[in-house]
């Protein structure tokens, strides 16, 4: 039986815990320190760190927020030189927590470079809201079909198919989806 986008697997939980343990490991903080200050239980961080559990992209952005670092850098393996990501067979999708809202990471940006790929696929229902990302992050979306509302909170914007918008990722945003829709994000840290 072939799987529909929204029921593909969750994203490999190896590559979150060590990718955690790294980034930890360079900020220089303790388990308890990171846990305070991406407002979770230090249990949920040692079963992430463990390699069990199952982390929401709310979980991972807070976690990335509190290490300063791109969301990509925890749920992205090491890149090889030639890569191809068939449609429907995303490497690392992850899902929202109350939102119909998936997004699969397509590919991260050198160290130099600092900008992350994703396609995002979106269900009409609750919107997914999402927190402040690191500060000078800026998000650019092409829509290549159905209609969503995004933006940060404060005003959103509706767009369409073949439409472009640029807001501030280090605000709070949000994303919703009008009728069923998918669309291409590129995060840039600056």
């Amino acid at each position: 039986m072939e799987r529909t986008p929204m029921e593909q697997p969750a994203p490999p939980l190896a590559v979150i815990a060590a990718a955690l343990r790294r980034e930890r490991d360079r900020a220089g903080i303790s388990l308890a320190e990171l846990a305070r200050r991406a407002g979770l239980a230090k249990s949920t961080l040692s079963q992430l760190e463990a390699g069990s559990g199952n982390p929401s992209i709310e979980t991972l952005w807070a976690l990335g927020v509190a290490l300063g670092v791109p969301f990509s850098r925890l749920v992205e393996p090491e890149p090889t030189r030639v890569r191809v990501i068939r449609a429907g067979e995303g490497a690392t999708r992850l899902r929202a927590d109350r939102a119909d809202f998936v997004a699969t990471l397509l590919a991260t940006g050198s160290p130099h470079a600092r900008r992350d790929l994703y396609l995002m696929e979106l269900e009409p229902g609750e919107a997914r809201e999402a927190e402040a990302h690191i500060p000078g992050s800026v998000e650019h979306i092409v829509v290549g079909a159905g209609r969503i509302r995004t933006g940060p909170v404060e005003e959103p914007i509706e767009v369409g198919p073949g439409d472009y918008v640029s807001f501030p990722g280090d605000v709070p945003h949000r994303y919703e989806a009008l009728e069923p829709s998918w669309a291409v994000l590129v995060m840039e840290h600056r």
